[in-house]
């Protein structure tokens, strides 16, 4: 297990402006995920193909060297591997449809990782109001 590190309240001033920006990816998320839920797609393809989403995934790369070697760089990599897994696990599904018989399997995994994203978002963006570092394996 990855030791989780905890911000004092009163922590760096200097990474407010990216603490916001990672409130702004981690609400995009969230939007792209409510959107799967209210309407008529499904959460995991509302994540990886709506637009608040991929413009939170463009956002994470423009800026991930301002926050490398501090603890929102833990925040960073935990929602690009969300996406990034999301996306994999959906085109797994992809090619489950093409077979008859991977359709039922191919909605097991669909609503199994629109339900890991929703952990994910809402996981990363408790642990960022709390200013705790995500458990991420190592670049």
């Amino acid at each position: 297990m990855t030791e989780v590190e905890v911000m004092p309240a009163g922590g760096d001033e200097s990474l407010d402006g990216p603490r916001a920006w990672c409130h702004v990816m981690y609400g995009l998320h969230a939007l792209s995920a409510l959107s799967g839920i209210l309407s008529s797609a499904t959460i995991v393809g509302a994540f990886v193909f709506g637009w608040p989403s991929i413009i939170a995934v463009i956002i994470n790369y423009l800026t991930r060297d301002r926050v490398r070697g501090t603890w929102l760089a833990t925040h960073w990599r935990w929602q690009m591997r969300t996406f990034w897994f999301a996306l994999l696990w959906l085109l797994l599904a992809g090619l489950l449809v093409i077979t008859l018989i991977g359709i039922p399997l191919a909605w097991v995994v669909i609503v199994s990782t629109g339900l890991w994203v929703l952990y994910r978002v809402i996981r990363g963006w408790l642990a960022l109001v709390d200013r705790r570092a995500m458990p991420v394996p190592a670049a």
